[in-house]
């Protein structure tokens, strides 16, 4: 793929390494973040843009990957905003995972303006975006994907093309329910196990091997033996997106009650000074009702 000039704007815990992932490949990069934009991607030749509109009229495609839809909202159309430096023909890929009503609204007004919007919001975590190995799913036109889909494949392995705007943001939304279920699900298992008495981590070693055998078994019930909770995505960022899936709910009029009870379990954390810890913390408020921790650190 020849060299085209790309925006990223928001290089946190995720966007550094993803925007790092698209500067190896050889394309030009032009970045903004609400800090200072990190010195290694700088010395590999990202050029630090003082505004999000300095990005935008920079880049032809630009890319966000922001905490909530407030920021997104912000970044996109605010003073010095990413609408006021486009021009028509350029593209707006949103990676964000944030409402899919507003995300949805967001793209008329980039559309409105000559310019493509593609919602992708991507699973996977800390570990996804350093590997290049994130669940990426999006809400395009079927032309919008196929342009943008050689630059997903720098950043991520499984790619899906949902259907028009908005519909990644739902996909992403329901995969943050399965999550959170099944964290609480292992996390349930885990206490259980322990307290009865029984070593928590031949528990899991022998659960690995059957039916109950999951991702969030694997990694998540690893770090709750080993007490490792630094964020690779935090408790308050699950929050905001399950506060997404329930307030999605019930415009569509229907209930979601084992979402809601991983949602208040999340708030025990958040209640407890630990919504900076990863979402695998959870864990933490199930210890609190029971008097009992799984392993000790």
């Amino acid at each position: 793929m020849a060299s085209l000039k790309i925006g990223f704007i928001g290089l946190g815990i995720m966007g550094a390494p993803m925007a790092g992932h698209l500067l190896k490949a050889g394309h030009q990069l032009f970045a903004n973040t609400r800090s200072k934009v990190p010195q290694d991607l700088q010395d590999a030749g990202a050029k630090a843009c003082s505004t999000a509109k300095e990005v935008a009229q920079q880049a032809d495609i630009i890319f966000l990957m922001l905490p909530d839809t407030p920021d997104v909202a912000k970044v996109l159309f605010g003073e010095d905003g990413v609408a006021a430096g486009l021009s028509k023909g350029k593209t707006v890929v949103d990676m964000s995972s944030i409402s899919p009503m507003d995300t949805k609204d967001f793209a008329r007004q980039i559309n409105a303006l000559g310019c493509d919007y593609l919602d992708a919001p991507v699973s996977g975590g800390e570990v996804g975006a350093k590997a290049a190995s994130l669940t990426i799913m999006v809400g395009a036109t079927e032309a919008g994907f196929a342009n943008i889909r050689p630059l997903f494949e720098l950043m991520g392995k499984n790619i899906t093309h949902v259907g028009g705007n908005g519909d990644g943001q739902t996909c992403k939304v329901a995969n943050q329910i399965i999550v959170a279920l099944n964290i609480a699900a292992v996390s349930e298992a885990l206490v259980f196990a322990s307290k009865a008495g029984a070593d928590p981590a031949k528990v899991r070693q022998a659960l690995m091997g059957g039916f109950a055998a999951s991702r969030i078994l694997e990694v998540h019930g690893e770090r709750m033996i080993k007490r490792t909770f630094n964020p690779g995505f935090r408790i308050g960022l699950h929050q905001k997106d399950l506060s997404l899936a329930l307030s999605g709910a019930r415009t569509l009029g229907m209930a979601l009650p084992q979402t809601a009870g991983a949602a208040q379990l999340m708030q025990v954390c958040a209640a407890n000074g630990m919504q900076d810890l990863d979402h695998s913390a959870l864990v933490r408020a199930l210890e609190l009702m029971a008097s009992h921790e799984v392993a000790k650190a």
